[in-house]
C-alpha cells in the first residue's frame, strides 16, 4: 500500500476536486487575459501596468498563481507515485520519488514567493 505522506490531501477524491477547481479558475484567468488581448490589439506597456495596478487583478492573479501550484502539485505528485513506483523496485524508487517531489515542491514555492512578490511589491 501507497503512503500519502507527500499527498497535498487524503484523499484522492479531495485531490480530483481540488484539481478540476483549479482547473476552472487557470480557465478562467487566462480568457480574461485573451480578452484583454484582444481587446487591446496595439497594448503598450502603461496599458498592461495600469490592468495590474488594479487590486481585483491582482487578487485574481494571486488566486491563478496559488491554482497553478496546487494544481501543479498534484500532477507531479500523481505521476511520481504513479510511474515511479511502477518504474523502480524497493527503496530506489523511495528515495527518487522523494527527490523529485522536494525539487518540485521547492520550485513551485519559489514560483509562488516571486509571483507575489512581483505583483504586490513596491511599484514605481
Amino acid at each position: 500500500m501507497l503512503n500519502n505522506a507527500t499527498s497535498l490531501s487524503r484523499s484522492g477524491l479531495r485531490d480530483w476536486l481540488i484539481q478540476r477547481a483549479t482547473a476552472i479558475i487557470l480557465s478562467a484567468y487566462f480568457i480574461f487575459i485573451l480578452v484583454y488581448l484582444f481587446r487591446h490589439p496595439h497594448l503598450t506597456y502603461y496599458e498592461w501596468h495600469a490592468l495590474f495596478s488594479n487590486t481585483w487583478v491582482k487578487i485574481f492573479s494571486v488566486m491563478a498563481l496559488i491554482a497553478m501550484v496546487l494544481h501543479s502539485w498534484i500532477g507531479l505528485w500523481t505521476i511520481s507515485t504513479d510511474y515511479f513506483i511502477a518504474r523502480f523496485q524497493g527503496s530506489k524508487a523511495v528515495y527518487i520519488r522523494l527527490a523529485f517531489q522536494g525539487f518540485f515542491a521547492l520550485l513551485l514555492l519559489i514560483y509562488l514567493l516571486f509571483g507575489v512578490q512581483i505583483l504586490w511589491g513596491v511599484s514605481s
